[in-house]
């Protein structure tokens, strides 16, 4: 069975193998939702393709009811960061879109996110997602165990930084298991060596979210969607992953996958 110690939920080996199979179900579904990205398709039509992936190969959707939140995928544009909600208005073209969603199987959750252009954009918005991608990727190299969880935001915070970017302050990663959000909370930020110390078996959702101008953002009045404070675009990608003796192993990596 799984142990708690200081309220971080630590898996077996087995387990992690039964969150790799919810991990790979959502990047399945996550890859199918990209796919479909184009100018003019709505955002309840991506909800749609996520939903009846995720179900048509055994799975549950994460995101629909948790907390109240009304869909499977949540769909942010331009200046939203996290958690938007798939509407019926059509994307447009030189926009970018991040996609965010979660699959359950057999009890356990993996999570999954990445921005992607619709049509052609410009350059500055190819590097913010780009950036966005790499700082995941530092993230994820720096993650074993003994590592502190400060490495991780240290690693993203320095990365984007460099680039002219911010990350976001306000929102984290999070543990996860058989609760979408578990401890602990996996901060952007932060200075190396510091904070909790990982121990293999931990198990957690890493997300940059990353802004092309300030790091501050601000709540609609629908109480889920959040936007930059500026009105400046951002990005977001996100992977699962689970400490091992040598190092991470990506529980949401798929061939041919998004990120």
């Amino acid at each position: 069975m799984a142990t708690r110690s200081a309220m971080i939920i630590v898996k077996t080996p087995a387990e992690i193998q039964q969150m790799r199979l919810a991990g790979v179900l959502a990047a399945e579904a996550l890859r199918e939702v990209v796919r479909a990205v184009r100018p003019g398709v709505t955002g309840t039509q991506l909800n749609t393709i996520a939903e009846r992936y995720i179900r048509a190969h055994g799975g549950i959707p994460s995101f629909l009811g948790y907390r109240g939140f009304p869909a499977s995928i949540c769909i942010s544009v331009n200046d939203e960061v996290v958690h938007g909600i798939p509407d019926g208005t059509p994307l447009r073209a030189g926009a970018l879109v991040s996609l965010d969603l979660g699959a359950v199987v057999d009890g356990f959750h993996g999570d999954v996110a990445v921005t992607v252009p619709v049509g052609e954009v410009g350059p500055k918005l190819h590097r913010l997602v780009h950036v966005t991608r790499e700082a995941l990727s530092s993230a994820i190299d720096v993650v074993r165990p003994g590592a502190r969880l400060g490495d991780i935001g240290a690693a993203v915070q320095r990365h984007v930084e460099a680039a002219g970017f911010s990350v976001v302050r306000d929102f984290a990663g999070h543990g996860i298991g058989r609760a979408l959000h578990e401890e602990p909370q996996v901060p952007n930020f932060g200075e190396p060596g510091t904070a909790a110390a990982l121990r293999e078996g931990m198990t957690l959702a890493i997300e940059p979210m990353v802004n092309l101008g300030t790091h501050e953002v601000v709540m609609d009045e629908d109480g889920w969607t959040v936007r930059t404070k500026d009105g400046k675009p951002s990005a977001h990608c996100e992977h699962t992953v689970a400490v091992t003796a040598d190092g991470a192993i990506v529980l949401t990596a798929i061939p041919d996958g998004v990120i």
